[in-house]
């Protein structure tokens, strides 16, 4: 297991500034996802750590030691990218072994990893075909068995499941976190996807135009954004105006209570920040925290009904789950509570 620190890390090609002061440490055997659009810095974290680009200011160190000059084949890093990369003349099992073959590791521990991680894999039948003869789901087990038979101290994959179809990126995220408990190796996964990041992740390092706008769990970053531009960006569907003052918030809907003010100083403007799936319409019994409105749409979802309520000026969404049997219908006068834990206050 290794620490992975990133140290006030800058980064600028021909004038233009990729990274800017990245500053974060990746705990020992943690699966961390660096989570943001494209373009906006991901993968050059994952070059920088590696050594395949030198950072223009601060440092790279695991464990401690400062590794930024150390060169490609001496940091014990491996990677796996979006693109499969695998030999196509080459079976299954010289794919896999290829990084040994290459450093001389000795036949007999060759074929001990091997028959190793083909059983981690869960490839012992497919050894002997060529790429050509796998699924998607295959080839990139097959990449990720090639980096995981050399033993890295770090492992980084960068958005390795993006060509992958929905039902089997649902299963590859399943397996590329067993494999990380199972070798309780310190990874970082790049993705551009946040239901991807919610759910493999330890923690998550939300990035925007090269900087850190939030590293914390996913539970917190999801309930708890920092900013109203990482809870736009994680989905939140209701983001209201409000001011603080006598530890109350004063929204367009009326006073509300939370215990959650003191994100923001008294007597300011700020926002209240609300998932849809945390409202209740039509509560029983429940007289705090109620806004007054009328739907405007209903839309079945699957899991979820998805309503727009009309409050005052503003719309409100809230999704009730399908299986409550929830049915209220357009044009519906009806009552929204929002439990006073779930409301959220961020600076303005």
């Amino acid at each position: 297991m290794t620490e992975v620190r990133l140290h006030h890390i800058r980064k600028s090609f021909d004038g233009l500034t990729a990274l800017d002061d990245v500053d974060i440490t990746i705990p020992s055997g943690e699966l961390v996802a660096l989570l943001g659009a494209s373009g906006c810095g991901k993968t050059t974290i994952l070059r920088i750590i590696s050594g395949l680009t030198d950072p223009t200011e601060g440092q790279v160190l695991f464990d401690g030691n400062d590794i930024s000059k150390t060169l490609v084949q001496d940091r014990n890093v491996g990677l796996v990218f979006q693109r499969y990369a695998l030999f196509p003349h080459m079976t299954v099992a010289k794919n896999i072994t290829f990084g040994l073959d290459v450093n001389n590791v000795d036949t007999a521990d060759t074929e001990r990893r091997l028959d190793h991680i083909l059983q981690v894999v869960q490839l012992q039948d497919f050894r002997d075909r060529l790429p050509s003869q796998l699924s998607g789901g295959q080839m990139q087990r097959v990449a990720i068995a090639r980096t995981l038979i050399t033993h890295p101290s770090v492992l980084m994959m960068d958005e390795p499941l993006s060509n992958l179809d929905t039902k089997l990126r649902g299963e590859m995220r399943t397996f590329v976190k067993d494999i990380q408990r199972q070798f309780n190796i310190t990874t970082i996964f790049v993705t551009h996807d946040q239901t991807e990041a919610l759910e493999i992740a330890d923690r998550i390092a939300i990035i925007f135009d090269g900087k850190i706008a939030q590293f914390d769990t996913p539970k917190n970053i999801y309930n708890r954004p920092v900013s109203v531009a990482v809870a736009d960006f994680m989905g939140v569907d209701n983001i209201i105006p409000i001011t603080v003052s006598n530890g109350t918030a004063t929204t367009p809907f009326g006073d509300f209570k939370t215990p959650h003010l003191n994100q923001a100083q008294p007597h300011t403007d700020a926002y209240m920040i609300v998932r849809s799936e945390h409202i209740a319409i039509n509560p029983p019994h429940t007289h705090d925290n109620i806004i007054n409105g009328i739907v405007t749409s209903r839309a079945f979802a699957g899991a979820f009904v998805c309503y727009t309520v009309r409050c005052n000026d503003h719309i409100i969404t809230v999704r009730i789950p399908s299986i409550t049997g929830d049915d209220v219908t357009v044009g519906a006068e009806v009552r929204l509570h929002i439990p006073p834990d779930y409301m959220w206050v961020v600076p303005s």
